[in-house]
């Protein structure tokens, strides 16, 4: 196994662990084909993905310097994504390129509606193993912040909660925790817990049918530790609430932005990442989670998931939630 050439010598202010793969993505011109029929794609794009990826060229495209933990085959399709992610100034030292595997590869096919569907192929080989995140543990110190995506195997998402406390890091973690792991042990490691709407389920143990539900689930998952929680609510938008000595105690649901949807593929990972640059910049939840739900209304605006966020994009769709909030306007 090699690693990944040297980043920069500044530290980070925030370290990624999760997924880096090669994303394809296919824009049908019409439905899905029935088996054995065929269908004809309007668009078609390939470029730099996967969670950890995505997550981190949102990062620094808000202005943090990024730092990704996570793994690419030793072959051509990760050395470009490699050099990608360079360009994108994420420093790309901690992913470990994998002899003999494949880099990862994850084709997105969205039909006319905007709905999707992924295959994927992520074996074993490029996920991240417990050495790998002990091999960037320089990264976490001097950051402020560390964000672990919880698809990884639990040995590894372990290490990198570890680790990053160690440090003196912020933690968020992405997602339900993974076979192998407790869900008290990750979130007494947590400081801000982002789920989607399965996952919120996963974390609840049952069904949230609406606010009131994610208002509970959250609940518990402040009491296990965590200093904030945004909880994804189906159509009716975001729910976040927190309890933290220098945050305070509140809680939020914000409506979507009513972007028209093409693709919602990468809409958390904006989301996140703009939760921590407004955590970080602001310290104030209600400020951080309107420029995460305008960050997620940048995305879905576009196929595949790589964001696009320029604060332009961005002003924009605070605009479209402004509205939405306003009494008697949908959401």
């Amino acid at each position: 196994m090699e690693r990944a050439a040297k980043g920069s010598v500044m530290p980070a202010d925030v370290v990624v662990a999760g997924q880096l793969a090669r994303d394809l993505v296919l824009v049908l011109k019409g439905a899905l084909p029935e088996a054995g029929q065929s269908g004809q794609v309007r668009e078609r794009r390939e470029m730099l993905g996967g969670k950890g990826a995505n997550q981190a060229v949102a990062l620094a495209q808000l202005g943090l310097r990024t730092a990704l933990i996570a793994v690419a085959g030793n072959d051509e399709a990760g050395s470009r994504l490699l050099q990608q992610a360079a360009r994108d100034g994420i420093d790309v030292s901690g992913v470990a390129r994998r002899t003999r595997a494949a880099t990862g590869l994850i084709v997105d096919i969205v039909d006319r509606r905007g709905q999707w569907r992924y295959l994927e192929d992520l074996p074993r080989s490029v996920l991240l193993n417990e050495s790998d995140v002990r091999a960037g543990e320089h990264l976490f110190r001097g950051a402020r912040w560390a964000s672990v995506q919880l698809q990884q195997p639990a040995a590894a998402v372990r290490a990198a909660a570890r680790l990053a406390r160690q440090a003196g890091c912020r933690v968020l973690i992405d997602g339900a925790p993974p076979a192998g792991i407790s869900q008290e042990e990750l979130l007494s490691r947590a400081d801000v817990v982002r789920a989607d709407a399965r996952e919120a389920e996963l974390l609840a143990g049952k069904a949230i049918a609406g606010a009131a539900d994610a208002a509970k689930a959250a609940e518990a998952i402040l009491r296990q530790g965590a200093g904030l929680v945004a909880l994804a609510v189906g159509d009716e938008g975001n729910y976040l609430a927190w309890d933290d000595p220098a945050w305070g105690s509140g809680e939020l649901l914000l409506p979507l932005t009513g972007t028209r949807v093409v693709d919602t593929t990468g809409a958390g990972d904006a989301f996140t990442a703009a939760l921590i640059k407004g955590l970080d910049q602001y310290q104030e939840p209600e400020a951080a989670a309107h420029l995460a739900v305008a960050a997620a209304g940048t995305s879905v605006g576009h196929p595949g998931g790589r964001p696009e966020l320029t604060w332009t994009a961005l002003e924009d769709q605070l605009a479209r939630l402004r509205d939405a909030e306003a009494p008697g306007t949908a959401s």
